[in-house]
């Protein structure tokens, strides 16, 4: 088998509803979807969600890593060579994670395709369901009450709240939910760095009657000493996100003992075979994992969701960025139940795309 032809469609996808978070609102976002033909007619999938702020990347530099990088490196490769293929990529975009992310992907689609069998069977196939949260954004008091209702009404039993930037106001957003929903529904905080650990303590001091599952990234990602300073003054676990972005940052938080968990998304640190080792160096710490997501199409939720269903050490979900997107070329394939979500039932990521 020999990789044909490299493409790459980029998508300025809408959402329904804008939302806040510590450091900025949210509109609209651009995925890059990528398509790899081979020889025998299978094709593969992957989808980049770049961002400056997180990933340091955009729409504009994506593109040109696939042109000038990802296709001449790509075509006439065996694309079941998977590892092989990524690790002579990884030099070269070393400072792009979303389109390793993208070619990962589409190189898992092809492998699961070629396979006959899903991906999260591949790796391992240890759930059939994962329990996703979905997020509501920084919100005045009532507001935030009602997205919650929304999304308790529609089946979702776990909701992440984002905050950071009042401390109090997000206390009390945090005490209404728990109030007026009762103790049925799980409750994740996410600071997206907007605290001091001083706050961070007294956050999680102030929200112990709302049993708050965990607390995300309280703190700014360079100032790793404040992280480990909230771990070991809560009572609850303490996540890291935006400052997880690779291998060596896994080994570092595992080591140091700065936290409790962390949050491995696809994007950030360059797609599923990379998650894999970011998982196993968090399992040897005894740290769990969460897989996240950024505004991403189906297409990437779906690959973050055979991540975690083929995992153990995977136990918790944050995979609703698809959710709210108005014209995602995947949209409507995944299923989700009572907040549960099921993995594709077609080979690889079995997700197909739509590019009319």
């Amino acid at each position: 088998m020999k990789i044909t032809a490299v493409e790459f469609f980029p998508y300025e996808l809408k959402l329904k509803t804008p939302y806040t978070i510590a450091y900025e609102t949210i509109e609209k976002t651009i995925n890059v979807f990528l398509k790899i033909e081979t020889n025998t007619g299978v094709v593969g999938y992957g989808c980049a969600a770049p961002d400056l702020e997180v990933t340091g990347e955009t729409s504009a530099t994506v593109q040109k890593c696939f042109a000038d990088v990802v296709a001449p490196n790509l075509k006439g490769k065996d694309p079941l060579r998977l590892s092989f293929i990524m690790e002579n990529l990884k030099d070269k975009l070393i400072q792009h994670p979303s389109v390793l992310a993208a070619v990962d992907m589409a190189l898992y689609d092809i492998l699961g395709k070629q396979s006959n069998l899903p991906i999260w069977k591949m790796l391992g196939g240890y759930r059939e369901k994962i329990k996703t949260s979905v997020t509501i954004g920084i919100l005045p008091v009532k507001d935030t009450f009602k997205s919650a209702q929304q999304y308790v009404s529609q089946g979702f039993q776990c909701l992440k709240v984002k905050g950071g930037i009042d401390v109090d106001n997000d206390i009390e957003r945090l005490q209404n939910i728990r109030q007026k929903l009762g103790k049925r529904i799980e409750l994740r905080f996410d600071a997206n760095q907007g605290y001091s650990a001083e706050q961070a303590i007294y956050f999680v001091e102030k929200t112990k009657s709302v049993n708050i599952e965990l607390i995300e990234q309280p703190t700014p990602k360079g100032q790793p000493d404040l992280l480990k300073k909230v771990t070991n003054a809560v009572s609850i676990p303490v996540m890291a996100d935006e400052s997880l972005m690779d291998l060596r940052d896994a080994f570092r938080l595992a080591r140091k003992g700065l936290v409790d968990m962390v949050n491995v998304k696809l994007m950030k640190v360059g797609g599923i075979n990379e998650s894999l080792h970011i998982n196993s160096v968090a399992r040897s710490a005894n740290l769990e994992v969460m897989v996240g997501c950024m505004d991403e199409s189906a297409l990437a939720i779906a690959a973050g969701l055979h991540f975690a269903l083929g995992r153990p050490n995977v136990q918790y979900a944050d995979l609703d960025g698809h959710l709210d997107l108005l014209n995602d070329p995947a949209k409507d394939q995944l299923i989700i139940k009572n907040g549960w979500m099921l993995p594709p039932k077609k080979p690889g990521i079995g997700i197909d795309v739509d590019f009319d």
